[in-house]
């Protein structure tokens, strides 16, 4: 318990799958958290449940692709606990399509969010980060950042664009760079048993085929990355910056 004691943590997506366990388990050990989605019902449902259980979060409507939305988000943060120590940019969107039907529209709503969206948080945080001596920003990229697989292409692209923007951003913001103190590292999780897994359900071949990418046998659970969350965000990770740590199963391993 209290792994993050008085932290103060930012998770976008943070109304359902993995962002919501997220949120849940940096608040259960003692962080401040404040919970953005697009979906404002679900923010509130998720805040309204840290509540419960003793914790301490507010909500906030968040479309991560939006410059002013990150400042309101960042405003009322600082407004409501004085500072920002963690950010954690989990939303994110897929898109199953062969590239050749892939509209231009199409591949710049993904990158809106799964790319703008990680450096819109991260140039957001930077100064609330850096008045409060440093930090840590948490990127949840995927295996799709790592390797390639037919009928994802755009989100491969975004999430390997999220892997090179962490390391360019852990170095910039090292002592070795500006000397900012904040870390920056990323997450590579295999398929996880959340709504982006439920197309996948759908079609029992591409069911078979998914869950044959994972050695271990199985899907993850959103708490198989919130733990990885809550190391990057703690202390305890004090030597990590620019870092992948992969949560998968064991796909990447072949």
């Amino acid at each position: 318990m209290d792994r993050v004691k008085g932290k103060v943590a930012i998770v976008t997506g943070g109304g359902g799958g993995m962002g919501r366990v997220e949120a849940m388990l940096l608040a259960r050990e003692g962080a401040n958290v404040t919970v953005t989605d697009l979906d404002e019902s679900a923010a509130k449902n998720v805040a309204n449940e840290i509540q419960s259980q003793g914790g301490k979060a507010i909500f906030i409507k968040h479309d991560v692709a939006g410059e002013e939305d990150w400042d309101n988000v960042i405003r009322k943060t600082l407004e409501e606990f004085g500072r920002l120590d963690v950010l954690v940019n989990n939303a994110g969107v897929i898109l199953y399509k062969k590239i050749e039907d892939i509209s231009l529209a199409e591949w710049r709503w993904l990158m809106s969010v799964n790319l703008d969206g990680v450096f819109l948080g991260t140039r957001s945080a930077v100064e609330a980060m850096k008045k409060g001596g440093g930090g840590s920003i948490i990127n949840i990229a995927s295996t799709a950042g790592l390797i390639g697989n037919p009928d994802a292409s755009a989100y491969h692209a975004s999430k390997g664009g999220v892997r090179l923007f962490s390391k360019a951003a852990a170095i910039e913001f090292s002592k070795a760079g500006y000397g900012y103190n904040i870390r920056v590292n990323s997450i590579y999780p295999g398929v996880i048993n959340t709504r982006m897994a439920d197309d996948l359900r759908k079609n029992e071949a591409r069911y078979k085929t998914a869950l044959s990418w994972h050695p271990i046998g199985r899907f993850g659970e959103p708490e198989d990355v919130a733990y990885g969350v809550l190391y990057l965000a703690s202390d305890e990770s004090k030597f990590l910056t620019g870092s992948e740590l992969v949560i998968d199963g064991g796909w990447t391993a072949r």
